[in-house]
């Protein structure tokens, strides 16, 4: 059991380097790769590339936060679960880091600060059983895709490499959230799901300029 137990915190720090050291790929084509790159303003390019910077670090605590459900999860079904959806977060991670790069701009240097954050909110989660485990991935993603409805909303209307790679996000993170309801995923109390929009602002406000 304690080997076990050490094999997984090995394999979640390495998880967790990858994250935010590593080049991540998709195994899916980026949503955007067939659409022309279009004739943006220099402020309309640093809008966007804030917009995307948000959501790469947003796509960095969705993997953090499963990484630490993993690793405390009380069953191996939800924890393979766990590992399953980080796997596909990363796709998301490699389509923004793509498409900020191609607007000029950085990803977060914030970003090694929200996963330490996020990594310990999922293993408290996992702790405390699947089911408010499923309930924290549920209401995330549901924050998750509010927050790519606004940046479709505020997004210039010329980008639709940008728009692409969002709304196909989008997509995913409502399957996510459907699949951790299926799981049996518990309804979080009022004040949980408060704490957790609050911090999602101090990340968003925060990011978009650093």
């Amino acid at each position: 059991m304690r080997h076990n137990t050490i094999d997984k915190i090995i394999c979640e720090f390495d998880t967790g380097l990858r994250t935010l050291l590593a080049k991540p790929h998709s195994l899916r084509p980026h949503p955007d790769q067939d659409i022309a790159e279009a004739s943006l303003s220099e402020s309309e390019k640093k809008h966007a590339s804030a917009l995307m910077r948000i959501n790469h670090t947003g796509e960095v605590c969705a993997q953090a936060l499963y990484s630490g459900q993993a690793l405390t999860a009380k069953s191996a079904a939800t924890s393979a679960s766990m590992q399953q959806a980080a796997l596909e977060e990363t796709e998301h991670l490699a389509w923004c880091e793509a498409r900020i790069q191609a607007l000029g701009g950085h990803t977060s240097f914030l970003n090694p600060l929200f996963y330490a954050g996020s990594f310990a909110i999922g293993a408290i989660a996992g702790a405390l059983g699947d089911k408010w485990s499923l309930g924290f991935v549920e209401e995330t993603e549901k924050q998750v895709g509010a927050h790519l409805d606004s940046h479709l909303r505020t997004l210039p209307d010329a980008d639709e490499k940008s728009r692409k790679i969002i709304e196909q996000m989008r997509l995913d993170e409502a399957k996510h959230a459907i699949d951790a309801k299926q799981q049996g995923a518990a309804n979080l109390p009022a004040p949980v799901k408060f704490c957790m929009k609050q911090m999602s602002k101090l990340m968003t406000s925060s990011t978009y300029h650093l």
